[in-house]
């Protein structure tokens, strides 16, 4: 990216930010909305249960007490006492209170309800306050809606709107300016008179008059020029060349002896035609800004049509540069707010500390004031990722790049749920330290996720770095260290909180997916020095594993039991968070704990059914191993115990056991492998046949057992036989999926013709009776692959007489 497109992007940034800016200062007064119509006459809070420190419980037992005394309140369940209003309350209070009174007491439906509403129409102060409130709404909505529209034109458009607002403010800055000057000239001597006589002294004097004028002098020819260059009226030479003159006519002919009444109407004359020029501007312009309005409108609805909502979103996202500019915008906020607290008037040395606390929360004061917020701890999030892919050595990690922006998602929507913006300056700090700590853990859960991956690879290839094997080590530490010490802390310094539940959950949960890693690779490392099949492997792993989520499970039931506690006794202040908790409750009901429990289900089913199935199968001898003298034509590996299918087909058990979960046929033949109550009724010699099998020693058949031949280093083999065959079969390894999928598909053929041929090879081991279809040679090799690729065991695995 080039230098000047660095600096457009930059400035188009920048022209962005002031509506931002404005949208934030109307959202700071409410929209014009009184935020409290009543006193606050609750008692004042004692200093014991006040605890506005870091990470105080703050809205425990209390606010469950207060949502209960509300509901109370709200059903007319509290004593009189309480209902009763004090003597000093204002008529719109006591107006309100008889209303609440009379409805309870009649009903909103009864015939009291009319005189209810007659007397709050009478009501002058209510009047009062509906008719400002309702102004102030309309002209902040106006402002709002403006600004809005303004943030969101393309850059040409936006260019001539800060056109024409800058001329619009020059026209009146040169209004004010004049005025200034002509209010200094009245009080000074007449300066005709000292020009005529060449008064040096009092035009030379540093406290002049002279002096005094000369920089309004400049500043109106300089706004003169500036105006001249920039307005979009009528360019009409000889205006545009005495617009300098015009802006400076009013100081100029203020020195002539002219009457105090008409000196005082010169700047509404100067500015006159400024005022003119902008007025016909807009005049011209309303109808070009509504058809830009309109097409607008319906390049929008044209792209929903083709693309889709999300499209369109997306695409305006990065087309307005949303992130950059909030990030400026509260970077700007902040710069502001230290600027005034460094300004202010105090006795007191300014503090860090309490300083970079009022600015937190100043930062977090408005709903665009989050979103800002949200930009920066992005960015923050953002970089923390790149930095720990760099320390991992590895550049290409798609959950880095998702990490900023499912962090300030994140961050968002705990702050609409805990209702950040509405809450009180030193309840918001602590909100806020809160809703940072639950996103520190969740940032936790995605750097196990970027650092499980490296370690499955770095243990199944047998990388022999050990500088990547102790950086990600390093990594798994930190991860186990830091949710600990977190929560050694928060114990120690804290009562019990449903806040602090959730954060221990979170944390308990990333030491437990970081231990379940480091196992995995302990038996990945194991397996992979191991000289021969390690069948066990799965099994270790299928339970290790299957802890792990099982403590996720039962921490994501613990989670939606909190959350339900939450929302019914601690939310019952804040309506909209309140909403945003119950949907977020729901989406994780069903994803983290019905899917999660649907499908740890059908695993542990499949699996038991493969394990019933596999138990069936008989297990073969050493003499039947050693008359096969062949691999496992599934995983490529030394068969030191294998299962023998109702094919006669010589397996791993485990593999077989993996291939089961795909299909039940024979991976080879796709011969059914399992006795069925059919298949012993027609066979009716099958019990003779599987008794006497344990004697029965079965040769080769190159037909049906496809693969390379490679023989055990215990058996005598010729020397050249044994190097040819290792040779052939550890080729290259990037070939094993090749191999499989043609050799189980020219098996399958061959399969399919030694069964309608009845040929004198196969005529002993398969049955072509009564058989379902074969499938094609296609389907046997996408099954094949399919078992190749869920046999991800010891697919890395090389022995060392391979090598």
């Amino acid at each position: 990216m080039s230098m000047r497109t660095k600096v457009l992007g930059l400035v188009d940034v920048m022209m962005r930010v002031p509506p931002v800016l404005v949208i934030d200062e109307i959202l700071k007064i409410g929209m014009g909305l009184p935020t409290r119509f009543y006193p606050d006459t609750s008692p004042p809070q004692s200093p014991v249960a006040e605890d506005v420190g870091f990470l105080a419980d703050a809205d425990t037992p209390g606010a469950a007490a207060e949502a209960f005394a509300t509901l109370k309140a709200f059903l007319g369940l509290g004593d009189e006492a309480q209902s009763s209003m004090t003597p000093t309350a204002s008529p719109l209070e006591q107006t309100i209170d008889n209303a609440s009174k009379k409805a309870m007491t009649n009903g909103m439906l009864s015939t009291g309800f009319n005189s209810l509403m007659s007397e709050l129409s009478h009501d002058e102060t209510l009047a009062d306050v509906l008719s400002i409130t309702t102004v102030k709404f309309m002209i902040c909505l106006f402002g709002f809606l403006s600004a809005a529209c303004i943030f969101m034109l393309w850059t040409r458009h936006l260019v001539m709107v800060y056109m024409f607002l800058t001329s619009l403010g020059l026209s009146f800055l040169s209004y004010w300016s004049n005025v200034s000057a002509l209010a200094l000239m009245e009080q000074s001597p007449c300066i005709l008179e000292d020009l005529m006589s060449l008064n040096t002294t009092r035009l030379l004097d540093s406290g002049g008059v002279i002096m005094s004028l000369a920089p309004h002098v400049m500043a109106q020819w300089f706004m003169g020029m500036l105006f001249a260059y920039i307005h979009l009226g009528p360019r009409y030479e000889l205006l545009q060349k005495s617009m300098p003159i015009i802006f400076t006519s009013p100081i100029l002919i203020a020195m002539l002896p002219l009457p105090p009444h008409v000196v005082e109407l010169l700047p509404a004359i100067a500015g006159t035609a400024p005022v003119i020029l902008t007025l016909v501007t807009m005049m011209c312009s309303a109808m070009e800004a509504s058809r830009t309005v309109y097409n607008g409108y319906q390049y929008a609805m044209n792209f929903v049509s083709n693309f889709g909502l999300s499209a369109l979103i997306e695409n305006e996202w990065q087309r307005l540069n949303v992130p950059n500019v909030l990030r400026v915008f509260w970077t700007i906020r902040i710069i502001q707010g230290g600027y005034a607290l460094a300004i202010a008037d105090s006795n007191e040395p300014l503090q860090l500390f309490p300083a970079i606390e009022k600015l937190l929360v100043d930062g977090c004061e408005t709903l665009t004031a989050v979103l800002g917020m949200t930009g920066v701890i992005s960015m923050i999030c953002h970089y923390i990722g790149r930095g720990f892919q760099w320390f991992l050595m590895t550049y290409d990690n798609d959950e880095e790049k998702s990490l900023g922006t499912v962090s300030a998602v994140l961050f968002y929507i705990l702050a609409l749920q805990t209702g950040l913006t509405s809450l009180s300056p030193e309840k918001r700090f602590v909100r806020l330290c809160r809703n940072l700590c639950l996103l520190m853990t969740a940032l936790l859960h995605f750097l196990h996720n970027i650092v499980s991956p490296i370690l499955m690879s770095l243990s199944a290839a047998r990388n022999p770095s050990r500088k990547r094997h102790a950086r990600a080590l390093t990594v798994c530490a930190f991860l186990v260290v830091t949710p600990v010490s977190l929560l050694y802390y928060l114990w120690l310094q804290r009562s019990i909180s449903t806040w602090l539940l959730a954060v221990t959950a979170f944390s308990v949960e990333v030491i437990v997916k970081v231990l379940v890693s480091l196992a995995t690779y302990t038996l990945f490392l194991l397996d992979a020095r191991r000289q021969f099949f390690w069948e066990k492997l799965d099994d270790y792993l299928y339970y290790v594993r299957a802890f792990g989520n099982s403590v996720e499970f039962c921490f994501g039931i613990l989670l939606f039991i909190n959350g339900a506690w939450i929302l019914v006794f601690e939310s019952a202040q804040n309506a909209t968070g309140g909403a945003i908790r119950a949907i977020m409750m729901c989406i994780h009901a069903y994803f983290n704990i019905w899917c999660e429990a649907r499908a740890g289900w059908s695993v542990f089913m499949k699996r038991r059914s493969a394990v019933h199935k596999i138990s069936s199968l008989p297990e073969a001898t050493p003499a039947q191993l050693q008359a096969f003298d062949d691999v496992c034509a599934i995983c490529y590996q030394e068969m030191y115990s294998a299962k023998i299918t109702r094919c006669r087909h010589f397996f791993h058990g485990v593999c077989l056991r993996k291939w089961l979960y795909v299909q039940d046929r024979c991976p080879l033949c796709h011969e059914i492998m399992m006795y069925t109550e059919k298949a012993e009724e027609n066979v009716p010699d099958a019990e003779p046949a599987e008794a006497d099998q344990a004697e029965r020693v079965y040769p080769r058949d190159d037909a049906n057992n496809a693969g390379s031949t490679r023989r055990s280093p215990e058996r005598s083999v010729p020397a050249e036989a044994s190097e040819a065959s290792t040779t052939a079969s550890t080729s290259n390894s990037a070939m094993v999926y090749a191999e499989t999928i043609v050799g189980a598909a020219a098996a399958a053929a061959e399969a399919r013709t030694a069964s309608v041929s009845s040929s004198s090879s196969n005529a002993s081991y398969i049955t072509a009776s009564n058989q379902p279809p074969t499938p094609s040679a296609t389907t046997a090799a996408a099954a094949v692959a399919t078992a190749a690729a869920s046999s991800t065991t010891h697919i890395f695995r090389v022995t060392q007489d391979q090598q």
